[in-house]
């Protein structure tokens, strides 16, 4: 059979481009399950750790406060800027065996599931977790992915770092984030100068921000905010305030 010929054309543009360097072609990248599985850690472990020392965003509360009210208070101070009382009385309202647990008090949580709650009794760092990363509002979801994080929020950051993002955060009034925007709001004083009665009122607020005034307490709230400081003194006197006193 004989064979066919070769058009010039073609010929020709062989010759002429055997001067030419002929790169070898490249294998296009792969993207693998494993690859993305890795990516997606990666990111959750930038997300979880980053915190630790960079203060975060705008929490989703707030950005939907700021949207809703038109506008929000808030300005982040640094712990060593904040009354050490304040410190204190926080731990002493809200989670007082604070430095002694890793994220989960299990004898707060059975007596509180043991009163017939839905829900065991929220550490700071759960709280934390919650205002940083998730959502408010009471969930089987909700608390299924705080349980998953605080843990990890706990690993990478210390009790110190947990405790300020957690005053930074926190609603201490309607619009008002933040122990320095509720410091200057109620009081007219930077965080640095609040005094042991203006930090028991302001922890004494911190279950119910927006149905519950610091600068005008009720005479059972005032009676709340004096067990406070009480609180505050034992657990500076016991070591219980050790992890974040500094």
């Amino acid at each position: 059979m004989a064979r066919r010929k070769t058009p010039a054309r073609k010929k020709a543009a062989r010759k002429a481009g055997r001067g030419w360097l002929r790169l070898p072609s490249l294998p296009r990248p792969r993207i693998t399950r494993r690859r993305l599985a890795w990516g997606a850690v990666l990111a959750v472990v930038l997300a979880i750790a980053g915190p630790s020392v960079v203060n975060p965003p705008l929490t989703w509360t707030m950005w939907s406060e700021a949207r809703r009210l038109g506008g929000i208070e808030h300005r982040w101070v640094a712990a060593g800027d904040i009354a050490p009382v304040m410190l204190r009385a926080t731990v002493a309202a809200e989670d007082a065996n604070f430095c002694r647990h890793w994220g989960f008090d299990m004898r707060a949580i059975r007596g509180a599931l043991a009163e017939g709650a839905r829900y065991g009794a929220s550490t700071i760092s759960q709280q934390t977790v919650k205002n940083v990363y998730l959502w408010q509002g009471r969930s089987w979801p909700r608390k299924a992915l705080e349980a998953m994080i605080t843990p990890l929020v706990e690993l990478t950051w210390s009790k110190r770092r947990i405790l300020e993002v957690y005053l930074n955060v926190a609603e201490f009034d309607e619009g008002v984030f933040g122990i320095d925007a509720a410091a200057r709001h109620h009081f007219g004083v930077p965080p640095a100068k609040l005094s042991a009665a203006q930090a028991g009122a302001l922890a004494a607020v911190l279950p119910d921000p927006k149905g519950r005034n610091a600068a005008r307490l009720t005479p059972a709230l005032q009676k709340r905010a004096a067990q406070i400081l009480d609180g505050a003194a034992t657990i500076r006197a016991d070591g219980r305030s050790d992890c974040f006193e500094s």
